[in-house]
């Protein structure tokens, strides 16, 4: 750890160095001598669980969301009894005893899981691990959102084994999914889909390219009780657009929330075309008066870029429409005021003519 002060000797607080980052240094405390141990973690986490438990009924949530929550370079979810946490700096992994002593006494959780699987890592200088840290994973664990009930995957799934941030979006869109038939491209484990099915959607398509989430999404349907009214098919999403468009299929929901198309600053121009292209195609396979969600968690990609990207998509698809939606991810995943990377999602929920 160490103490920051200015070229005049003033105290600016504390927080760890790193001279092989591209970020050197993270401050953890406005106070020069603060202790930053188990008891300086639990006494964030706390805070952090405070407003938590003021936004949700449910233990079913990001509890840490890195500098926004006062923890640098640290994520965590929430899932009941199970947390998964990732390090993602040198000076937060040096602190993992520390927080998982920390976590124990705030939590109690049953199992502490840790992620430490991320690319930002090795800028870091960092290995990659994923491995139960404290306690025993139950059996056949889940995740419980819009009604649905979703099979999580800790120690190999994607990320922390689920996506918190488009909770809202998930909501907001299976309202709209009443007696539709519904299309959710890079569906992953079906979070989008199957809360519309369970929302009442006529009959759910899920395509994703990964074989292992559409087994995980057709379990989801029948721990769900949809699986009558969901199908899911392995294929690229703009092929299986195209093959739609082609057959003349439409839907009157169609969701797109692709993966980053933009992991760097050099990405933006080739991501902008990608993220054009995919709004002509699903805007060509939604119904006329249809609902179009397309979402970018990119965060080179800003809200205003991808906003335009997405309206000349859906021009030279033929079509016009109105914004129902734009929206980043939930409460739980706040935003500092002085780190605009902390607000990368973004979400638009288009009505089309």
């Amino acid at each position: 750890m160490a103490r920051l002060v200015t070229d005049r000797g003033e105290a600016l607080g504390c927080g760890y160095f790193n001279p092989h980052s591209l970020i050197a240094v993270r401050r953890l405390s406005d106070d020069p001598d603060r202790a930053i141990d188990a008891a300086f973690l639990a006494e964030r986490l706390t805070a952090a669980l405070g407003w938590r438990k003021r936004l949700f009924d449910a233990p079913y949530y990001r509890l840490v969301h890195a500098e926004a929550d006062g923890l640098p370079g640290l994520v965590v979810d929430r899932f009941g009894d199970l947390v998964v946490a990732q390090a993602n700096t040198a000076g937060m992994d040096r602190l993992e005893p520390a927080l998982i002593e920390a976590l124990t006494e705030v939590l109690g959780p049953a199992a502490i899981v840790l992620r430490n699987d991320t690319s930002v890592r090795g800028l870091e200088g960092l290995a990659s691990e994923v491995r139960l840290a404290a306690g025993s994973v139950p059996e056949a664990p889940t995740v419980a959102e819009g009604g649905g009930t979703f099979p999580l995957d800790p120690l190999g799934g994607q990320k922390t084994g689920w996506f918190f941030d488009h909770r809202d979006n998930r909501a907001f869109v299976a309202r709209l999914a009443v007696g539709a038939r519904v299309l959710d491209v890079y569906s992953h484990t079906g979070g989008f889909g199957i809360q519309c099915a369970v929302a009442g959607a006529a009959q759910v398509d899920l395509i994703d390219s990964a074989a292992s989430a559409l087994k995980i999404a057709a379990r989801a349907a029948e721990l769900s009780r949809v699986a009558d009214r969901v199908t899911t098919r392995k294929a690229d999403a703009f092929a299986a657009l195209e093959h739609l468009i082609k057959n003349g299929e439409t839907y009157d929901v169609v969701i797109c929330d692709p993966p980053a198309f933009a992991k760097s600053r050099k990405d933006v121009g080739a991501a902008a075309r990608a993220y054009r292209k995919l709004a002509r195609l699903a805007a060509q396979v939604a119904a006329p008066g249809g609902v179009l969600l397309l979402a970018s968690c990119s965060f080179h990609m800003d809200a205003a870029s991808f906003a335009q990207q997405t309206a000349r998509g859906v021009t030279e698809a033929g079509r016009t429409a109105r914004v129902l939606r734009r929206a980043g991810a939930g409460a739980d995943h706040p935003v500092h005021p002085h780190l605009p990377e902390s607000a990368y999602l973004k979400a638009e929920v288009l009505a089309l003519d």
